[in-house]
């Protein structure tokens, strides 16, 4: 094999450089919409704020696992979560649930504690408290790998390609002690941007590998640490987890391309920014659509509209996965609400005469509504 096939085994490692003038305009963008999303949720009340704050964390986790090809119990993690947050919610947790939300918000609201290898091998516990039960080989948890190499495969058996192999078992503990030294130095640091710490943190990790399963989880949930340290604040409005999972086999090339190249991660970091820049704006347009929401009920509320009324717009104003996207028509608030044909024509008349609703373009079956935002402030 090459002497230098792998990037740890560059004479240089761990001394990453990167194209400082190349990430600039990444970083100013990134910094930018970290100063507008911040200065959006200010206007939230405190709700909505719980409500987004638990979105996002449920978000993170999930799709952090969906990137590992792993489904999660949706409800559990979030029944965990809003018991950890205070918010009231019904739903039954299980120990898989319970570990994920006590990782997750460890490193995110004890972001002023300090990364210790004990801490990572708590982390590790939570990702696998029932982990061994039934597998033919137990996963090594709470502690490090074993001496067998750690290889990313794929293809056939005979003719195997290997697409990344960590460093190897005999000097791991100096490798980790390394790593967890340059993360405590350097979130003082004043030459080092907080968000290049971020991605460079988590291509050193990941490269590392250093535990038997749950590395990817690991490292996603460190960066989450790393960007808290950054911003100061414990409260999370973006999912970067979510963002990656969008584009997971670039995700994949992109490390794999990175550790068999030199010490220039300038790719790596481009890929890392843009990543986290996607999941800022996608932020901001969820925080816009909470904003507008709270200004359509302040000047609806005293309209004496009906609970189906009112579940429907809620609809609506939601977007998204939990509502639509845009507008609705006769027949999509007919089984929304749960009514007649003939009541929600009368009910979307009575939001039409209320202002509520737009009619669209178009007639009979067609006819389409939105939500009227004329006269409601843009955020």
């Amino acid at each position: 094999m090459n002497a230098h096939r792998w990037i740890w085994q560059q004479p240089k490692w761990p001394h990453f450089q990167w194209q400082s003038e190349q990430l600039a305009p990444l970083l100013r963008s990134c910094v930018e919409a970290q100063g507008r999303l911040l200065g959006r949720m200010g206007a939230v009340d405190a709700f909505s704020e719980s409500q987004n704050i638990l979105d996002t964390l449920l978000q993170n986790i999930v799709t952090s696992s969906a990137i590992e090809g792993e489904q999660l119990n949706v409800g559990s993690v979030r029944s965990s979560l809003a018991r950890r947050l205070g918010i009231k919610e019904q739903g039954a947790t299980n120990a898989r649930s319970e570990g994920l939300a006590e990782l997750m918000l460890d490193a995110t609201q004890a972001y002023d504690q300090p990364l210790t290898l004990q801490r990572l091998f708590t982390w590790h516990h939570c990702l696998f408290p029932d982990s061994n039960d039934g597998l033919s080989k137990p996963i090594l948890v709470g502690q490090l790998r074993d001496e067998a190499p750690m290889q990313v495969i794929s293809g056939r058996l005979d003719k195997p390609t290997v697409h990344f192999e960590a460093p190897p078992r005999i000097g791991l503990e100096d490798q980790l002690t390394g790593f967890l030294d340059w993360f405590a130095n350097s979130q003082s640091s004043v030459e080092l941007d907080p968000l290049l710490r971020a991605g460079i943190a988590h291509f050193w990790f990941v490269t590392l590998h250093p535990f038997d399963d749950g590395n990817g989880r690991l490292t996603r949930a460190l960066t989450d640490l790393a960007l808290a340290q950054g911003e100061r604040q414990a409260i999370r409005f973006y999912a970067m987890s979510a963002s990656i999972l969008e584009d997971r086999a670039g995700y994949y090339r992109i490390l794999e391309n990175s550790q068999k190249g030199g010490m220039d991660i300038t790719h790596w970091l481009a890929w890392f920014l843009e990543t986290l820049l996607r999941s800022l704006e996608h932020a901001l347009l969820r925080i816009d659509r909470v904003l507008v929401k709270a200004r359509f009920w302040n000047a609806h509320r005293a309209d004496g509209l009906l609970p189906e009324q009112v579940k429907v717009l809620n609809r609506l104003l939601d977007g998204g996965p939990r509502g639509f996207e845009d507008d609705i028509n006769a027949a999509q608030y007919q089984a929304v609400a749960k009514v007649s044909k003939a009541t929600a024509t009368r009910h979307l008349t009575d939001l039409l005469d209320k202002a509520c609703l737009v009619k669209l373009a178009g007639g009979g079956r067609s006819t389409r509504y939105q939500i009227n935002t004329q006269g409601i402030p843009n955020p």
